[in-house]
């Protein structure tokens, strides 16, 4: 009988309790209401669990159940879309943190530099002979040859659709293959080396005078390659985040260190994902159409460009905090 004659004493925080809960629902509570709020909520809590195991009337047992339950769902509800918040982090936090991390720009110096310069040897046979049959091996060249030296067609929209679902699969695995290499540092940065002069001597090869599929290879390629390459960077930019951060930890366990490092990463791999997919749209029903003009694909891509060079480097740009006088 102690533990129901304590229980009877506790309904006046009970009481408090559920006048609390409309406060919560209804208006912003002040700290003060949100701590004595949470305070009582597990005062309940531990009520109910001592009226369920003493086995009290049934009556007050449902009252607590539903109590509980009632302040458990207006703690833990989902909050509101808040667009105005949503596009401050999008058009602010997001572009400003890719562009000062230092992992970005590392990644995207090395894939650029190794990309442009296999490019450029792959191009000029005269200097180094067999580095694109080296690096690509005659296999990969003859069937580039062979699935490019027909002029480019799409037969129907249906076929176009299956391609979109192919080509968001195969670019993400790309992206989270660039990411997971980026976790042992070392293996990252070697992916990430190995995509971009694979992929340099693709474009130089295919643009050899003597090549007679580097038209059509072009007319695919242009259009969504804008996208499929940042995206690639970002995502070997974001596994090598995360690489670093149990090796440089500043300080702090590298548990923490992780924790802090993945919560940086999310917005790289976020805009990764978006690109990807975006490139797959591209890829799928632009870039090999027969019915849409080069010139069409050719404005795609520098659209895409405008498009990364504003939303990356404009509003990436860190600028001055304006400080009232």
């Amino acid at each position: 009988m102690k533990v129901a004659e304590l229980l009877e004493r506790r309904k006046a925080n009970w009481h408090e309790l559920e006048q609390l809960c409309d406060v919560v629902k209804k208006r912003k509570p002040s700290a003060v209401q949100v701590s004595r709020f949470a305070t009582l909520y597990r005062a309940a809590c531990a009520d109910l669990a001592l009226a369920d195991a003493y086995q009290l009337p049934p009556n007050t047992v449902q009252y607590l159940h539903r109590l509980v339950g009632q302040v458990h769902n207006q703690l833990y509800r989902a909050k509101r879309f808040a667009f105005a918040t949503w596009t401050h982090v999008l058009l602010v936090e997001v572009p400003q943190r890719i562009f000062r991390d230092g992992c970005v720009q590392l990644v995207f110096v090395l894939f650029w530099a190794i990309f442009l310069g296999s490019a450029f040897i792959s191009a000029s046979p005269e200097i180094w002979p067999d580095y694109a049959e080296q690096v690509l091996t005659p296999e990969q060249i003859q069937k580039m040859q062979s699935d490019f030296g027909q002029p480019i067609s799409r037969k129907s929209a249906n076929a176009a659709a299956q391609m979109a679902g192919f080509y968001i699969w195969h670019n993400t695995t790309i992206g989270l293959k660039c990411f997971a290499g980026g976790l042992l540092v070392i293996p990252g940065l070697f992916i990430t080396v190995f995509n971009a002069a694979m992929l340099g001597a693709v474009f130089g090869f295919m643009s050899r005078p003597g090549i007679a599929a580097g038209e059509n290879f072009f007319e695919f390629v242009t259009a969504h390659g804008p996208f499929e390459l940042t995206a690639i960077v970002l995502s070997a930019g974001a596994g090598l985040r995360l690489g670093m951060s149990w090796i440089v930890t500043n300080g702090m366990q590298r548990s923490a260190s992780l924790h802090i490092a993945a919560k940086e990463s999310m917005p790289l791999m976020g805009a990764a994902m978006v690109l990807f997919f975006l490139a797959a749209l591209i890829e799928a029903f632009i870039s090999p159409s027969g019915y849409i003009p080069y010139s069409v694909k050719i404005s795609v891509a520098v659209i895409s460009s405008g498009i990364l060079l504003f939303y990356f480097l404009v509003l990436g740009f860190p600028r001055r905090q304006q400080h009232a006088v």
